[in-house]
Order: structure tokens, then sequence, then C-alpha cells
């Protein structure tokens, strides 16, 4: 590690005692949210904290490795959206211990990616619903941008979704409701489309 990069980390780290929050660290572990080091720090807190760094790579880099939850969200801030390499986004992805960090890294930094849509379908069609409910998440953001996907798109993310959206997992339900929505808020015929698809499973849109 540069010397540079290892004193950013440190007075970083330095910092974090200052704005720790034990409440809400305690009310993470309850809920079994488990890092080495949680210390509760608000998002919009790390991201004033994120700022004066801008993007720098070896810092995100190194600010990941850390198994700190304050540390990996400000590796999604500090990370350079044209140096993330899908290796990179796949090791990060292994390594996401909670759904609050992978939504945090889907909104800060995977659907801003030049290969976002590849890797919403990858995730989509995987069996981990940690990767599943990324692969959600980076599509509801692309369909916001207006972004529709090609016919052979629509039907792989409509048959996924209906398999998918029969989970237990509430959040991963959530996601996958809310990306449909926004599916259909981009054409009439898309609503038609959905509204005819999931009426076997008696879901209203």
């Amino acid at each position: 590690m540069k010397e540079e990069t290892s004193e950013k980390i440190k007075a970083i780290k330095q910092s974090f005692r200052l704005f720790m929050d034990g409440a809400v660290a305690q009310s993470m572990r309850n809920k079994g949210v488990n890092y080495h080091i949680n210390w509760g720090i608000p998002v919009t807190r790390l991201k004033e904290m994120a700022a004066p760094y801008g993007k720098d790579y070896d810092l995100a880099i190194e600010l990941w490795k850390e198994n700190i939850r304050e540390c990996k969200i400000l590796a999604t801030l500090i990370m350079p959206v044209e140096q993330m390499l899908p290796e990179v986004v796949d090791i990060w992805m292994e390594q996401t211990p909670s759904q609050e960090l992978a939504e945090i890294a889907c909104f800060n930094l995977y659907q801003h990616l030049d290969f976002a849509p590849m890797l919403a379908y990858k995730w989509m069609a995987s069996n981990n619903e940690q990767e599943q409910l990324c692969g959600y998440l980076i599509l509801t953001r692309l369909f916001m941008k207006g972004q529709e996907p090609n016919e052979r798109g629509i039907n792989e993310f409509l048959d996924q979704a209906y398999s998918a959206i029969q989970t237990d997992n509430m959040g991963l339900k959530r996601a996958i409701h809310n990306c449909l929505l926004r599916f259909t808020e981009l054409d009439e015929e898309y609503l038609k489309m959905v509204q005819k698809a999931f009426k076997p499973l008696q879901i209203e849109f």
C-alpha cells in the first residue's frame, strides 16, 4: 500500500470516533448485520466525509479490504466509476456482508458502470438472493433513467422476475415489485405485458 493511501486510511479510521452512533450500531447487530467493526455512522455523514477525498482508486480498494461498515461504504463513494473493473465488482459482491451495503453499492456505484445492464442480468439469474437483489436494484435505476431493454432483455427480465418474486425474502420481493413498476412506467405496452404475465400470481400493477 502506498504511504499516502495508508495515511488517508489512518485519518479516516480516527475520524469515525467523532461520529459514532452506538445505538444504531447495536440495532444493526440485533438485526444480524455483522461487521468486524460498525460505528453506526449515518450514510449522509459518510458522504460528507468522502467528499474531500474525491475519486481515488487505490484508496477505495484499500478501504474495501477493511471489515468495517463505514470503510466499505466510503469505498463505494470514492471508487472512480470508469476504473471499476468487472472482476473487482465480483470480488466486492462476494465480500458484501449485508443487504444495506448491497443497496448502497448499487446506488453509489454499480448503477453508473458502463456494464451495469450486463451486471444486472447476470445477477438476476443468480441463485444468490443478494446478487438477485442487486440485479433488480440496478435495473430499477436504469429504468428510472429511461433506459429500455430490447425484446430479448424484456422476455428474460419478466421470466426471471416471475420466478423470483415468489420468494419468501421480503427485501427481494419488494425490490422486484418496485423494478416491475418502474418498467411499466416506461411504456403503456409494458404495463399491459406485466399485468398479463403476473395475473396468475394475483399481483396488481
